[in-house]
Parts: C-alpha cells; sequence; structure tokens
C-alpha cells in the first residue's frame, strides 16, 4: 500500500507548542458511492496523550490500532519506539502485512505516518495528514499557522472544512480530538 493509493478520506494533524490536534472526515466510500457519512477515524491513546487516525479499510484499520495500542504498552508510552515496532511486525507479520490501511500518529513532540510496506515518515514540520484529501488540508493547514492561528483544533477544524469543499472523498462531518 503507498501513501497514493488510498482514496477514502482524509485525516489531518497539527501540533502548535505541546497543543496537539487530529482530525479525521466521516465519509465512508466503496468505490464511487458514499456508504457512511459520520464515521469516526481518529482515536486517542495512551492516557489520551496519543492520538492517530486511519486511512484506508476500516477493519484492518482497527486491527492496527489494537496492535499499535499494544506496542505502546509494551514499550510504556514511547512513541518513537513504538512506531517503529510496529512498522516492523506490519512489515514483516503474514497476517498485518495484507491489511489495507495507512496510520498517522502524534503526541506533543513528534509525529509519524505508517504503511504497511514499512514507511515511518517523520513530517519535516508540525503538520501530518493522509488520505486524498491530505494536499489540500496540509496547504490549508500551513496557510491558517502562517496568518497566525495558534490553536491546533480550529486550524485542524477549518483546514478539513476546506478539504471537504474540494475533495470528493472528504466531507464535513468532522470528528477532532486533542491532547
Amino acid at each position: 500500500m503507498s501513501f497514493q493509493e488510498i482514496r477514502s478520506t482524509t485525516i489531518l494533524g497539527v501540533r502548535i507548542g505541546k497543543k496537539i490536534a487530529l482530525g479525521g472526515d466521516g465519509q465512508v466510500t466503496m468505490g464511487d458511492m458514499q456508504m457512511k457519512s459520520k464515521a469516526v477515524k481518529v482515536r486517542s491513546f495512551y492516557h489520551g496523550k496519543i492520538l492517530a487516525g486511519f486511512a484506508g479499510a476500516a477493519a484492518d484499520a482497527m486491527a492496527l490500532f489494537e496492535k499499535f495500542e499494544s506496542k505502546l504498552t509494551e514499550v510504556n508510552g514511547n512513541l518513537q519506539k513504538a512506531v517503529v515496532e510496529m512498522a516492523k511486525d506490519w512489515r514483516t507479520d503474514k497476517v498485518l502485512k495484507e491489511l489495507d490501511a495507512l496510520l498517522a500518529i502524534m503526541d506533543q513532540k513528534s509525529a509519524y505516518l505508517l504503511s504497511g510496506s514499512g514507511d515511518v515518515i517523520e513530517p519535516d514540520d508540525q503538520v501530518i495528514s493522509i488520505g486524498s484529501g491530505s494536499g489540500f488540508a496540509v496547504a490549508a493547514a500551513r496557510a491558517y499557522i502562517d496568518a497566525g492561528l495558534k490553536k491546533p483544533s480550529m486550524i485542524v477544524e477549518k483546514s478539513m472544512k476546506l478539504t471537504a469543499d474540494l475533495c470528493i472523498y472528504t466531507n464535513d462531518s468532522i470528528t477532532i480530538l486533542e491532547a
């Protein structure tokens, strides 16, 4: 699974100082048909300190979230170590490597994008995104940050709404988590 193949959602995370917000739209599509409009694709982990979202097959993402949660517990909440261990398992495990999803994960210090092919990408700035609308969402978030907006949840909300206007696979039923 490559980062370009997901055409079903938008997940956006923003960090300003030690505050983070991660949001996802609620649209679920099969091909060119909208099947659901209020799905929740973001979740908090490790006592609400780590936020994650998925793009791709929902059942696969739930399995990956479970695995990620167990990795976090094993490494006492060390996000970087949990992400690297998760990527190794995802790439090499016969069952996991068949799962069709991407993950965006962040805490107050770092952010990572994970794929089943073993990709672990740490973005250069405080904005992360996956899914079909990610280009729109990142551009909007960076513009809001450059314009002086300082509240991550507001940046995520405004950016996701703009993305929903532009990307046919992203809707405006947005769930936002903060830490």
